[in-house]
């Protein structure tokens, strides 16, 4: 088996998965509701974003949960990073991730502080 049909298998017994918890919880869980998550965690960074804002369970800086993101998107060290990279980074989360993140209610962001916090959902 190859790894581009491993990786095809993997993802249709997610998908298949995921239908399977749709179907078991369509009473409870709005279309629109259902729609709108898939859009948040289409983006493989806002979905390490939210990795690192869980793992951190309390406010961090924006420049610093951009730094966390890079490592895990490049798997390299703090050390090895780019300051380029740490900034496109910083950039496409303050642009665009994080209005809709904040949008969603999953985290806050105090602009002045340049601080993020997680929502606790009860």
């Amino acid at each position: 088996m190859t790894a581009t049909s491993n990786s095809e298998f993997d993802r249709s017994e997610f998908v298949l998965a995921v239908l399977e918890w749709l179907e078991d919880h369509e009473r409870d869980v709005p279309t629109e509701t259902v729609d709108q998550a898939f859009d948040v965690l289409a983006s493989e960074r806002r979905r390490l974003f939210l990795n690192v804002m869980r793992c951190y369970g309390e406010s961090i800086t924006l420049p610093d949960a951009a730094e966390e993101v890079a490592v895990r998107e490049t798997g390299d060290s703090v050390q090895e990073l780019s300051a380029e990279h740490v900034a496109d980074v910083y950039i496409s989360l303050y642009h665009d991730h994080l209005p809709r993140l904040v949008g969603t209610g999953l985290v806050e962001y105090d602009q002045e502080r340049d601080l993020v916090s997680p929502v606790q959902i009860q």
